[in-house]
């Protein structure tokens, strides 16, 4: 029981750590990535006003039934485009990319990837 205290706790470090350094504003907004077991999560926050901005994940009604209704490296991509398009809706052009706590590599680098091909700047 003890250790996965300890990596809970760790995980929670590693994301403060992280997001203490990091501000949305109304005009370059948080994008913060959560990933669970199963799912993906992506939002846009504006932590000056504390709201968020636009939101999608792999359990969306948009996605349900579908191949990107699953925690992969293709959903991820997925996912960059469409927050992406809901950033342009919303004229946001630049973000401030928020991992949390975890690594920049396998899904987070494809979806950060998607989301700079389809026009945001981070």
């Amino acid at each position: 029981m003890s250790i996965s205290k300890n990596k809970h706790a760790g995980r929670v470090k590693r994301g403060l750590r992280v997001r203490k350094k990091l501000k949305g504003t109304a005009v370059c907004p948080r994008l913060c990535v959560v990933k669970s077991n199963k799912n993906i999560q992506v939002q846009l926050i504006d932590d000056e006003a504390g709201k968020t901005l636009g939101s999608t994940a792999t359990f969306a009604k948009e996605f349900r039934n579908t191949e990107f209704a699953v925690k992969n490296k293709v959903s991820a991509a997925k996912l960059g485009e469409v927050i992406a398009d809901i950033a342009k809706k919303l004229h946001i052009n630049q973000v401030i990319f928020d991992r949390g706590p975890f690594k920049y590599h396998g899904i987070l680098a494809a979806l950060a990837d998607s989301a700079r091909e389809a026009g945001l700047q981070f």
